[in-house]
């Protein structure tokens, strides 16, 4: 037993002295309970819609002011429909919904009313929680509007009929018209798949060499600070376009998701993402001088964050103000916006300067971390 004690002792010890054992047992499960807490929603969702009110009276200002107080919906007021489309390629909106100038006029006669709406169907579940606003708020103001007599009298032959709403929406949909979620899920997926070979590979190759003890016999040759430095970031970048490649190739071919963008735009995003992904890899590898320590960090600051806070699981605009802010510095994030943008959308061009801008930053901000992190000298 004094010998088992011995033991127990000195791993406590070790664990003590090892940072690593910490992070494991502490931090990356806080990390994990706070992303799921708040990061994560399965409930309501926000949600962008456009309104376009063609028939102006008192009672359809006040439809407008429903869709306007509602907590689960952000209106946006438009006078120009070209405007209005715009936004909507632009993912500004995520959903249009159009007052017809005969809204008032058919359901005083105690006919039924159309409501057009069209929803931005590249990203499913959001599609589907603004079909569902656009039909659930105008049925609760029918309710309490001078038509709730229409309503009540038209009750019974509602009954006898094969529907029981006096306002139908006309659904429209677009960018992925069969809402399909495997249009949206398999190219924002390429954004995981670049993350797990520009964070997960590259966060040890560092730590390798001086887990190894090589780092220090290349220490000594004539090679420069930039030249380590390069001959890290180009073959996983070589690996992670060829990955890239492939993994497109798959989508389109393979499992028919549509493209309707330009590959070599795609390129050339995706060489930025991958640069900002191999930056943070190597960050943490020059943080962490051991193979399984940098393999854990990289799991716990890349790949969960890149997988739970980007927008592909979850829509960021459901998530808290401070978790939102946090994605800011996810590239993942950037770069499921655009990736999704081009494969079901075409390039649009706004949202390919804005995430290009911030992929370009993040991509530079690392390079220089890791240009002076780079030790040439073991003290």
């Amino acid at each position: 037993m004094r010998i088992l004690r011995a033991l127990i002792k000195k791993e406590f010890l070790q664990i003590i002295r090892d940072p690593s054992s910490i992070l494991i047992a502490f931090i990356l499960p806080l990390m994990l309970l706070l992303i799921y807490r708040y990061g994560i929603n399965l409930d309501t969702v926000v949600v962008n819609i456009g309104i376009k009110n063609e028939n102006p009276n008192v009672e359809t200002s006040r439809l407008v002011e429903s869709f306007a107080q509602s907590k689960y919906v952000k209106a946006h007021i438009y006078d120009n429909r070209k405007e209005m489309y715009a936004d909507m390629v632009r993912a500004k909106i995520n959903g249009i919904v159009v007052i017809p100038n005969d809204f008032s006029s058919k359901l005083s006669r105690g006919g039924m009313a159309d409501l057009q709406v069209i929803v931005d169907g590249s990203i499913v579940n959001t599609a589907n929680y603004v079909q569902s606003y656009a039909t659930m708020i105008p049925q609760q103001w029918l309710a309490t509007s001078k038509y709730s007599s229409t309503l009540n009298s038209s009750l019974s032959t509602l009954k006898k009929g094969s529907t029981s709403q006096l306002i139908t929406p006309e659904l429209r949909m677009w960018f992925n018209q069969e809402i399909d979620s495997k249009h949206f899920i398999l190219p924002g997926s390429l954004a995981i798949t670049m993350t797990l070979i520009g964070i997960l590979l590259t966060a040890l190759v560092m730590a390798r060499e001086w887990e190894r003890g090589t780092m220090e016999a290349l220490i000594t040759t004539r090679v420069t600070r930039m030249q380590i430095l390069l001959g890290k970031y180009i073959p996983y970048f070589i690996l992670g376009m060829l990955s890239m490649a492939f993994s497109v190739s798959m989508c389109t071919l393979v499992f028919g998701v549509p493209f309707r963008g330009s590959y070599l735009i795609l390129f050339f995003v995706s060489a930025l993402f991958l640069l900002s992904s191999l930056g943070i890899g190597l960050t943490i590898s020059m943080a962490f001088k051991e193979q399984f320590q940098a393999s854990q960090a990289a799991l716990a600051i890349g790949y969960m964050p890149a997988m739970m806070l980007s927008g592909l699981m979850f829509p960021i605009n459901s998530m808290p103000a401070w978790i939102q802010a946090i994605t800011y510095f996810i590239p993942a994030r950037y770069f499921v916006s655009f990736v999704e943008s081009e494969f079901l959308a075409g390039s649009i061009w706004p949202i390919i300067l804005i995430n290009s801008l911030y992929l370009g930053l993040l991509a530079t901000f690392f390079f220089i971390i890791n240009y002076r992190k780079t030790k040439m000298r073991l003290n």
